[in-house]
């Protein structure tokens, strides 16, 4: 997708730490005269600060992305898990919302109810070799799977603002039409809830519906 304001992808979510850093290092420039009349010392300040966010970053990360993938405890090898998963996705055009969310379905489930998951990758298999991998992970812990459960769909949402929904709603609106307005609103008011009655607010674009061009106001 081609946006206005960023025409490189410097903004893709696996770039948000580092232009998080980067963002950090011009907000301590621009903070500098305000941390002290010393400028060497108040340089070394900010430099500090700057320099611990990499970690922290990292640590605050694995903790969301450690309920998302359904893991009670922390491990050695969950960075390598999630981020395996991140590339199978980007390798595969696995939607993301959609991803995490049917993963919350097969938790406890055997290899043969991941079909509605598996299908969301262009490579099947590529999941397959992951799951393997997920399922001994989790094994490991020994969690009541609805205790598991419940943690993974508190922060894996059914529905997101969708671009081709914004869309819609914008072109509506601007026909004087609010009703696709007021329906999105309904359905985001609860993320989190499957919603019977607003399935199709869950599905990625079709290929007529792809929004090639967004802008920052959008």
């Amino acid at each position: 997708m081609y946006r206005s304001i960023d025409q490189t992808g410097r903004y893709a979510y696996g770039n948000q730490p580092h232009i998080a850093h980067w963002n950090l290092v011009c907000l301590a420039q621009a903070l500098l005269p305000l941390l002290g009349e010393d400028e060497e010392a108040a340089a070394g300040q900010a430099q500090a600060a700057v320099d611990a966010f990499p970690a922290r970053f990292e640590a605050a990360w694995l903790v969301g992305m450690r309920r998302k993938l359904g893991l009670m405890e922390a491990g050695e090898d969950e960075l390598v898990l999630a981020q395996d998963l991140l590339n199978c996705m980007a390798e595969n055009g696995a939607d993301f919302t959609l991803t995490f969310r049917r993963l919350c379905d097969v938790v406890g489930a055997r290899p043969e109810a991941d079909e509605p998951i598996r299908n969301i990758f262009n490579n099947p298999a590529a999941f397959d070799a992951w799951a393997i991998r997920w399922r001994r992970r989790l094994a490991k812990e020994q969690r009541d799977n609805a205790e598991r459960l419940a943690v993974m769909r508190a922060v894996n949402p059914v529905f997101i603002p969708r671009n081709h929904l914004v869309e819609e709603v914008i072109s509506a609106a601007l026909d004087g039409d609010f009703t696709p307005f007021d329906d999105l609103l309904t359905v985001l008011s609860m993320p989190f809830d499957d919603q019977p009655a607003f399935t199709r607010y869950a599905d990625p674009p079709q290929p007529h519906e792809v929004v090639h061009h967004t802008f920052c106001g959008t």
